[in-house]
């Protein structure tokens, strides 16, 4: 049988034929495989087969090839690239944060690192880009603040400094990204901290990376990779085998990270279950953005109600007004009246 085009990069790429007859061969995992609506299947055969390219910001596939416990150097390298200095992780934080928990679905990867002076960087990946992004962010910033502070005020005791408390970074990589990115389309990079208008320089230690990737995406169209930074979004972002071709050729060190995925494609069972999980915590973040949408759009109804309330209410006032006018004017009409009559009378 003739390879495709990734196959003859990854040998280890198995045929559709062969994963299909592994599925049949076992009735639990036929079930779960008929489980799955039809698109669903055909990108599961599709992307362990070799026609596309793994969807890299599925949680489990980006765990697997980035987590720092198997090697450091890839996470290592993409923070390096997203905040344009050289960094090493120390260690992997928990993310037990204050979030609520209908606020952690939110999220279809959440990684977070301590490097190595101390700063902490968490790498988040939204599937789709949701309502209020810049009030969330700085929310989960904050969090991770507070929790930096608590956890150095504690080790540190009584020689605590707050010069001790270093930045937080917050990374935000939207597959799918929210309509006020959109306003800049030429755009896909977003940096800020914060500064005063002023001038007054001091560091208030929060700053956020927001990366639309379906804007970088729509940039690239017909465009090769020129910066380390487009060579890590392709990644991240496109399954087409001839830029994944292009990729790899043009920076070899992402061929050793399919290479990991594909190893993963090996153990159907395993893959399987781990697709299956992301296909649930899709469910679940499509329906938790259309009630954050609904919420959003009744409050610019109610909003917009308030406006014309508060329109209605300035017109009733200005009514009134002109009622009060109209009735002084009735009562200067009657007294003149009044006096013609008066000045009548006296002429008799």
């Amino acid at each position: 049988m003739q390879k495709n085009k990734l196959q003859q990069y990854f040998p280890i790429i198995r045929g559709k034929k062969e994963i299909l007859k592994e599925i049949g061969k076992n009735p639990h995992l036929l079930n779960l495989f008929h489980s799955w609506k039809t698109k669903y299947q055909k990108e599961f055969l599709d992307f362990c087969s070799g026609a596309k390219g793994i969807k890299i910001l599925y949680d489990s596939y980006f765990k697997e090839v980035m987590n720092p416990e198997y090697d450091s150097t890839r996470l290592e390298s993409f923070i390096s690239t997203i905040l344009g200095r050289n960094v090493k992780i120390l260690q992997i934080l928990p993310n037990d944060s204050t979030r609520l928990t209908d606020e952690t679905t939110l999220l279809w990867t959440d990684v977070i690192v301590e490097l190595e002076d101390g700063s902490i960087a968490n790498v988040e990946v939204q599937k789709i880009g949701y309502a209020f992004s810049g009030q969330r962010s700085a929310c989960y910033s904050s969090d991770m603040l507070l929790r930096q502070y608590k956890r150095v005020r504690g080790k540190r005791g009584d020689t605590f400094s707050y010069r001790d408390i270093k930045n937080v970074y917050l990374i935000v990589i939207y597959e799918k990204s929210p309509k006020e990115f959109h306003q800049l389309p030429e755009i896909f990079y977003h940096h800020a901290r914060q500064v005063f208008d002023s001038g007054l320089k001091l560091n208030l230690l929060q700053e956020y990376i927001m990366i639309p990737l379906d804007i970088f995406h729509e940039k690239m169209q017909n465009k090769t990779i020129e910066t380390e930074l487009e060579a890590w979004l392709t990644f991240l972002s496109s399954d087409e085998p001839e830029v994944i071709i292009q990729l790899i050729t043009q920076y070899p060190k992402f061929k050793a990270m399919y290479e990991t995925l594909y190893q993963m494609c090996r153990n159907v069972e395993g893959v399987m279950h781990m697709f299956s999980k992301e296909l649930q915590m899709l469910d679940r973040n499509t329906t938790i953005y259309m009630v954050d949408e609904l919420q959003k759009e009744l409050e610019q109804k109610d909003e917009q109600l308030s406006r014309q309330n508060l329109q209605l209410s300035q017109k009733d006032e200005q009514l009134s007004r002109q009622n009060l006018q109209l009735s002084q004017k009735d009562e200067q009409i009657v007294f003149l009246q009044k006096q013609l009559e008066q000045l009548q009378k006296n002429k008799k």
